[in-house]
């Protein structure tokens, strides 16, 4: 809180404001009043002049180094005021006065370049365009209908590679205050150029732009229609790409990457030998959005997939960075995550003790949320890849202050590289990936438990029929994609074989076996298939083996239309339950059948969970007493009787349910026996008393966690995640395998090109479940869903889905047969390229960088950039025998040389071109740009002095 000095002449009025805790001062010097309003809540202090003011005071108080409110030496009146703020005087000051930095209210991204330490807005058009030398500041906030009531937001502060202290210092105090005004619910990040988080590449579907230097002028952050342009993008990444600005030479290339060559009016995309198809067409979406955005899609891309067939390209690209020599390098592995590393959490209470702060770890993984108090601040370290900070609603405002610097100073003392980044969380704001990290979470942690999630309530709405298939995001959230009246096929996987089982008994499973359950039913009139693989617990290797074998056998048969969903037993989905309409009976041991499918004949105890047909499993167990549970209810079958035990907890629909399913596991007349009446012939049959749990089993409260959508990948044997944070159906691709976790399920997505890593997928997605750090079961099911056969399960957790959407989109390869644009633009490079002219162009008044120019152009002061392109010299230029020095040929193969002499694919018309720019300068005494821009006759004799004519 800030402290105020009034002198004992005056009088003053401190009150409240409505909106933020201000104070007042209201000053009546001689040439009027001067009001100082004192935001306590951002630590600064806002002055408002008043009728008459006293212009020498307002202008100290205004600049006053520690805000020297006023002061006037009038004998009527205040004498002195003065106002002393927590901030240093070096810091930037925003005018909170104003409230946020001007936004656009109907959009839900802003962002800000810090320039001169102010907060400067970057236009639209310019986003994802980051600037080296410069720190940014992004805030998102949702305005998707989709969005939660009270989503948080979400505030980066982005820092270039090169950026100062100043400019960072600045970033990092800004992001403070903004967060202030803002309120908790909002997650600050910190972002690194180069290592940013999933979050904030979400934002830029079209890519992230590193751009060499700094900007000049907040207003031309992105200029578009701009033609005057030479340089080279490197394109990297997976689902989140990136381009950086590189050096303009063949150095800067290798095998693996994409490279675009921006010429303003044609940019010519570069595929290395050994990029695959995904890059090859990301790269050329992102060239494309490129193209829109600052060319405003009137500039022409041609593509080099084969430098062979691609002369013309390969004559341009040459004319700019000369002849390529020597081979391609393999390009530097990006150092990914794996999911192994992103396992190991720690989490550590920090807090002051004194004047030492001590970070003391407390648990590691699999945490548990009760271990966060809301009085007090962790640090949680996810294996050095992310350090999130929290901070309790009750912590002190001292501590949130402190958050970022505590965070590094954690980051410092690991050893951790700079660039890892963090994340800062508020009680009640956390963002999705920190809950995950948790094997449960609630944010209400008192909730009644008869409010919502409630298995009746579920069921009620799961009897109709017609609004899962109206409501696909219901059917995701009940798991349900219809009522399970469609058609019901189930094999028994006996003899490594599939063996057809009676309709009488499809819901008898045994443990020991392995079964495939094919449902067939209607979507919008199509007819789809999902393709259930239960395993049970008892199911040996080769059986699981064969169950697989099996079932890729029906996907052929199927021609690939099936959706494959694994279940283990005892974690059923609901749809699975529901098709046996209550009636799934799972016995133990792999044996029993009598060839019509009866079990064996012997005391048997039977678990009956569930209210309805809809929900309803009964599962063997062991036959004792210590098997029982107070609140379900249990089937009890002897030679002569089958006993229905109802614990005292039960309810009246699943007792119900329990009388149906007990006329399907025995005939034998059945005795109802009540908890604490049961007769000793039932006791006698359970081998005698033993103590037995009382403890209701609920479901597990999922409300909390939300869907999340990674990216697959593996690119050194290791299964690698890049999440796509705001997703929609766009971020599916052809080439993609994607993974949705929605807690109670893993959907594995196969993109149309990727069908032939099925396998891997679904080993993905056991890796995941694996290397979780929640502790996620093992039992979890994983659902193989291919494009084009979506169920509504799937789509559901989509705010839209388009079944037609990938109908008329063409591929990369369709694209790459197609046009990319008027051919007009690159035919007349390749003319000019042909006739050796180039000229630069002029930005106020100095020179720009070198452009391509008409052809028609017969100015003297044109300027030549090598030898007169064809197609066998582009092919000999880019395999020269000879290797050349610093990109080019020694003096002596060249000076005074006949043409029959010169080295292969030296155009003897053009011989000084292939010299080094060292040598060049060296025997000419000026640079090749100058050489080229004399008149054409002045190089033709200083080329016969030296030798080169």
């Amino acid at each position: 809180m800030f402290k105020a000095y009034l002198c004992p002449q005056s009088s003053a009025l401190f009150q409240e404001c409505n909106q933020v805790p201000v104070y007042k001062a209201s000053m009546p010097t001689s040439a009027g009043p001067v009001l100082v309003c004192l935001h306590s809540c951002v630590h600064r202090a806002l002055l408002l002049k008043g009728t008459g003011y006293d212009e020498d005071a307002w202008e100290s108080c205004r600049h006053g180094e520690f805000l020297l409110a006023a002061q006037s030496t009038g004998s009527q009146g205040l004498r002195t005021l003065a106002l002393v703020s927590s901030l240093t005087p070096t810091q930037p000051r925003m005018d909170i006065s104003k409230g946020l930095p001007a936004t656009k209210s109907h959009s839900d991204l802003h962002i800000w370049i810090i320039e001169n330490l102010k907060m400067v807005p970057v236009p639209e058009s310019a986003y994802g365009n980051f600037f080296e030398e410069h720190c940014y500041i992004i805030l998102h906030v949702p305005q998707s209908p989709k969005a939660t009531q009270g989503a948080s937001s979400d505030l980066h502060y982005w820092i270039g590679k090169t950026a100062d202290a100043k400019a960072q210092d600045a970033a990092g105090t800004f992001t403070q205050q903004l967060r202030e005004v803002l309120g908790d619910a909002t997650v600050q990040h910190r972002e690194v150029q180069g290592h940013e988080s999933d979050c904030f590449h979400s934002y830029f579907h079209g890519g992230v732009i590193y751009r060499k230097g700094g900007l000049a002028s907040a207003v031309n952050h992105v200029e578009t229609n701009l033609y005057n342009v030479r340089r080279l993008l490197h394109i990297r990444g997976k689902k989140h790409m990136s381009a950086t600005e590189v050096e303009l030479s063949w150095n800067s290339f290798n095998k693996d990457d994409i490279f675009l060559l921006d010429l303003g009016k044609v940019m010519i995309q570069w595929n290395g030998p050994r990029s695959s198809i995904s890059k090859k067409a990301r790269g050329l979406s992102l060239t494309c959005c490129l193209q829109e955005r600052e060319r405003g899609g009137r500039a022409q891309i041609g593509v080099v997939d084969d430098q062979v067939k691609a002369t013309d390209f390969m004559e341009i690209m040459e004319a700019v960075l000369g002849c390529r020599v020597g081979n391609l390098y393999a390009a530097i592995p990006d150092g990914s995550i794996n999911q192994l590393q992103k396992a190991n959490v720690r989490l550590y209470h920090v807090y002051e003790k004194g004047e030492d702060l001590v970070i003391q770890e407390l648990a590691t993984c699999p945490l548990t949320q009760d271990l966060l108090h809301e009085e007090d601040c962790y640090i949680l370290d996810q294996g050095g890849f992310r350090i999130y900070m929290w901070q309790g609603r009750m912590s002190s405002t001292q501590e949130k202050k402190a958050a970022f610097s505590r965070a590094l100073g954690f980051i410092q003392a690991k050893g951790y590289p700079t660039c890892t980044n963090v994340e800062v969380v508020n009680q009640g704001a956390e963002s999705a990936a920190f809950k995950q990290l948790f094997r449960t979470w609630s944010d209400q942690p008192c909730r009644n438990k008869h409010l919502g999630g409630g298995i009746g309530k579920r069921n009620q709405v799961k009897l109709d029929a017609g609004k899962l298939r109206s409501q696909p995001e219901l059917a995701a959230r009940l798991r349900l994609v219809d009522d399970g009246s469609g058609k019901v096929e189930v094999w028994c996987i006996q003899d490594l074989g599939r063996q057809p089982v009676d309709p009488k008994h499809h819901g008898w499973l045994f443990a020991g076996n392995c079964y495939l359950v094919l449902y067939t039913y209607q979507k919008m009139g199509h007819v789809q298939y999902i393709l259930y693989l239960w395993q049970g617990h008892q199911a040996t290797t080769h059986k699981i083996k064969a169950l697989h074998n099996n079932a890729e056998e029906l996907d052929l048969m199927y021609h690939g239309a099936l959706v494959h969903e694994h279940v283990t037993m005892g974690s059923e989905p609901p749809h699975f339950l529901t098709i046996f309409q209550g009636q799934l009976v799972v016995f133990q041991g792999s044996t029993g059948y009598d060839g019509k499918g009866q079990p064996a004949s012997a005391t048997r105890l039977f678990h009956v969970q569930g209210t309805d047909s809809f929900n309803t499993r009964t599962m063997e167990v062991p036959t004792r007493a210590s098997a029982l549970n107070s609140s379900d209810i249990f089937l009890l079958v002897t030679a002569r009787l089958c006993y229905l035990w109802f614990g005292k907890g039960c309810s009246g629909d699943q007792r119900e349910m329990a009388r149906t399913v007990a006329t399907v596991i025995s005939k034998k007349n059945k005795e109802t026996v009540l908890e604490g009446q049961e007769p000793p012939h039932f006791w006698e049959a359970l081998g005698g008393r033993a103590p037995y749990s009382s403890k209701k089993s609920l479901p597990e409260d999922v409300s909390s966690f939300q869907p999340r959508l990674f990216e697959c990948s593996s690119p050194v044997g290791q299964l690698v995640l890049t999440e796509v944070v705001f997703f929609s159906q766009d971020d599916l691709d052809k080439y993609d395998i994607m993974l949705l976790d929605t807690w109670q399920e893993i959907f594995l997505w196969l993109g149309e090109a990727a069908s032939e890593q099925k396998k891997d997928a679904v080993a993905w997605g056991r890796e995941y479940l694996k290397t979780h750090p929640a502790g996620r079961s093992q039992a979890t099911p994983i659902v193989l869903v291919k494009q084009g056969h979506e169920p509504p399960t799937f789509t559901g957790w989509f705010f839209t889905w388009d079944p037609y959407k990938w109908a008329n989109k063409q591929s990369y390869e369709k694209v790459m047969k197609g046009s990319l644009g008027a051919a007009s633009a690159i035919s007349e490079i390749i003319a000019e390229v042909h006739n050796f002219r180039l000229s630069r162009w002029s930005s106020h008044g100095k020179t720009g960088p070198l452009a391509l120019q008409g052809s028609q152009d017969s100015s003297e002061n044109g300027l030549e950039l090598g030898p007169k392109g064809s197609s066998s010299s582009t092919s000999t230029c880019t395999s020269c025998a000879r290797p050349m020095i610093n990109g080019g040929l020694p003096r002596e193969q060249l000076m005074h040389q006949a043409a029959e002499d010169l080295p292969e694919g030296v155009d003897p018309a053009q011989k000084e071109f292939y010299l080094s720019d060292a040598d060049f300068r060296d025997i000419f005494g000026k640079s090749k740009e100058e050489f080229y821009s004399m008149a054409k006759w002045k190089q033709q004799q200083e080329k016969k002095q030296l030798g080169f004519f």
